[in-house]
C-alpha cells in the first residue's frame, strides 16, 4: 500500500504519469482484499465460537468458498505477470524520478527495510505454502468428512500450483522469444554478400521477415553464449543459439540501432535471458546472422588436435562444418571457447542435439512408411 497509494498520489499530481500501475502491481490490490476477507470471515467464526460455546467451530464452508472459489484464481492472475512486472521495474529503476520515488517509500518504517522486489514476490511464496497450511489441518482434524473434504481442497491447490507452473514457463519462453525477435537481426541476402545485385525497384519484393518464421517457441533452444570465431585477419566474438533442429551463428554489435526499428535500448531485458543478452539489450545492442542456419542434419563437429593448439595458438578450439544435401562443405567455422570446460560442454550440447534430431528424423520417416499388416502380401 505504501509504494501503491504513493505512486498514485504522485499521478494526481502529474508526476510519473506514464507508470503504469496495472503493469507494476496488476491484480495485488484484488488479491489483498481477497486475503483479507479469507482472514476475517475466519476470526469470525473463531469469535463466535469462543463467545458462544454451544457453537461448533465449522470452518469447511470458509475454505470451500475461497480455495475452491477466487483466491487461487486470482493468485494465479498475480503470478502469471510477475515475472512481466519484475522486466518492467528493472526498466522503471534506470530512471532518476522513480528511483527517489522508490528510495522515499522504502525509508517508511512499516517497509521492514525491504525492497520493492521483496514485496512484489511475497504473494508467490504464500501461494506455495498454502498446501502445508492444509495438510496441518487435515492431520489435526478427527472428522473422516471433514478431512476427506480438506484433503480434495489440498489436492486442488496443488493441481493449481502445477497448472500455473506450467502457465510461467510457456509465458516466460513466450516472452524470451518476442526479445529474442528484437535482438536477432537478419540481413538481406545483398547485404551479406555484395555478389548479389539486387535493383532497388525489386528488393521489397524479395524482402522477408526470415525470423517469424525461423526463431518460433516450437524450435526449443537448447544451448546458447558467446565464442570466438577465427577469420583469416582477425577474431570475432560470435554468439551462438543451438536450437533442437538447426545452430545458429550471429555477430555481437554493441550500441547500435536496428535500421528502421525502435531503439531496443528502451525496451528491457527480458530476464529468462542469459547476462550476457540482458547486458546488451540495456546497451541498445543486437545480434547480426553472421551466415544462414545450419540444420543439425547438415552440420559435421571436428575437435581440432592439440597440436594445432601450439603451432597455430589456438585454444578450446573446435570446428564446425556445414555441408549441403549434395555433401559439399558450403561453410566453415574456427570456434574458440573461453575455457576447455566450455569447449567440451558446446561440443556434448551440439552431439546430443544431433543425435536427438537424426532419432526424431528417423522415427518419422518409419511413420510415413510403415504400412498395414494387410499391404505386405500385395
Amino acid at each position: 500500500k505504501i509504494f501503491m497509494n504513493t505512486l498514485k498520489y504522485l499521478q494526481s499530481n502529474e508526476f510519473l504519469l506514464d507508470v503504469d500501475l496495472w503493469r507494476l502491481f496488476t491484480n495485488l490490490e484484488e488479491l489483498n482484499k481477497m486475503s483479507l476477507s479469507f482472514v476475517s470471515n475466519f476470526f469470525e467464526i473463531v469469535k463466535e465460537h469462543v463467545n458462544n460455546s454451544e457453537s461448533s467451530m465449522d470452518f469447511i464452508f470458509i475454505l470451500k468458498k475461497y480455495f475452491q472459489g477466487d483466491l487461487c484464481q486470482t493468485h494465479q492472475i498475480y503470478c502469471l505477470n510477475y515475472s512481466s512486472a519484475v522486466f518492467y521495474l528493472e526498466n522503471l529503476r534506470q530512471r532518476e524520478d522513480f528511483g527517489i520515488y522508490l528510495k522515499w517509500c522504502e525509508q517508511n518504517k512499516l517497509c521492514k527495510r525491504l525492497h520493492l522486489p521483496e514485496l512484489l514476490v511475497a504473494p508467490l511464496h504464500r501461494l506455495t505454502r498454502y498446501p502445508l497450511l492444509l495438510n496441518n489441518i487435515w492431520k489435526k482434524c478427527t472428522d473422516e468428512r471433514e478431512k476427506g473434504f480438506i484433503w480434495s481442497v489440498k489436492e486442488e491447490v496443488e493441481k493449481s500450483i502445477w497448472d500455473l507452473e506450467g502457465k510461467v514457463k510457456w509465458l516466460d519462453n513466450f516472452q524470451k522469444f518476442r526479445q529474442l525477435h528484437e535482438v536477432i537481426i537478419w540481413p538481406q541476402v545483398w547485404d551479406r554478400d555484395k555478389r548479389f545485385f539486387v535493383p532497388e525497384c525489386l528488393k521489397q519484393s524479395l524482402r522477408e521477415n526470415i525470423s517469424e518464421n525461423i526463431l518460433s517457441s516450437t524450435n526449443r533452444l537448447l544451448h546458447e553464449g558467446r565464442l570466438t570465431l577465427a577469420e583469416s585477419t582477425r577474431l570475432l566474438d560470435v554468439y551462438l543459439f543451438l536450437f533442437d533442429d538447426f545452430l545458429l551463428i550471429t555477430k555481437i554489435k554493441r550500441n547500435k540501432k536496428k535500421h528502421g526499428a525502435s531503439d531496443t535500448s528502451s525496451i528491457p531485458a527480458c530476464p529468462s535471458l542469459t547476462l550476457e543478452l540482458q547486458l546488451l539489450v540495456r546497451e541498445g545492442g543486437f545480434c547480426t546472422v553472421l551466415d544462414q542456419p545450419i540444420p543439425l542434419d547438415r552440420l559435421f563437429l571436428r575437435n581440432v588436435d592439440p597440436l594445432h593448439v601450439t603451432v597455430f595458438s589456438l585454444r578450446n578450439a573446435f570446428l564446425i562444418q556445414h555441408e549441403n544435401r549434395y555433401g559439399q562443405c558450403i561453410a566453415v567455422f574456427l570456434l574458440q571457447a573461453q575455457t576447455e570446460t566450455a569447449k567440451k560442454m558446446w561440443m556434448s550440447q551440439i552431439e546430443t542435439a544431433i543425435s536427438n534430431s537424426t532419432k526424431q528424423h528417423e522415427t518419422k520417416k518409419r511413420t510415413i512408411f510403415c504400412f498395414p499388416d494387410e499391404s505386405s502380401g500385395i
